[in-house]
């Protein structure tokens, strides 16, 4: 069902992917919009290797909600960790490309439990997690990304 890589040689471990979808805060989920056109937008998000499952949260209404809601298949992009080789001009950045099946998550607990994760990825000062969760939760929707297929490689940008 999916493709395998093709520079094979490329390809990162699982402990590398693991630790990239942990140390990295950013990433660009995609989804398909409207008329079949792809859409990607760059978010926050969780990774628990407990469920395998990367997490997200934002607004309850909006054009990606709209379109998961229509088809649940996603895909996301996460890159970083740039390396740089003593005397050489080259980069190499690791990525990580996943896809997978969303899963809206409205029940408040569980949406908490995520908001306060994804704070713990970021120097929030303190309270602001129980500031934004009392403010905001109301309106707040979170997406769950069940995991179906996940590779990673290092990358020559040059």
């Amino acid at each position: 069902m999916f493709r395998k890589m093709r520079r094979g040689k490329q390809a990162l471990s699982q402990e590398e992917i693991r630790n990239l979808l942990t140390l990295e805060t950013r990433g660009v989920l995609s989804v398909q919009g409207d008329d079949g056109y792809p859409y990607g937008f760059p978010i926050n998000f969780y990774y628990s290797q407990e469920d395998n499952r990367l997490y997200f949260h934002g607004a309850d209404f909006g054009y990606h909600i709209d379109a998961l809601r229509r088809d649940p298949k996603v895909s996301f992009c996460v890159y970083g960790q740039d390396v740089q080789h003593p005397g050489e001009w080259l980069h190499y950045v690791k990525s990580v490309i996943i896809f997978g099946k969303a899963v809206l998550i409205d029940d408040p607990a569980k949406m908490e439990d995520i908001a306060r994760k994804l704070c713990s990825k970021f120097p929030c000062p303190v309270g602001y997690a129980d500031q934004e969760i009392a403010k905001d939760l109301h309106r707040t929707l979170c997406i769950a990304v069940d995991i179906e297929n996940i590779n990673g490689k290092l990358v020559q940008e040059s």
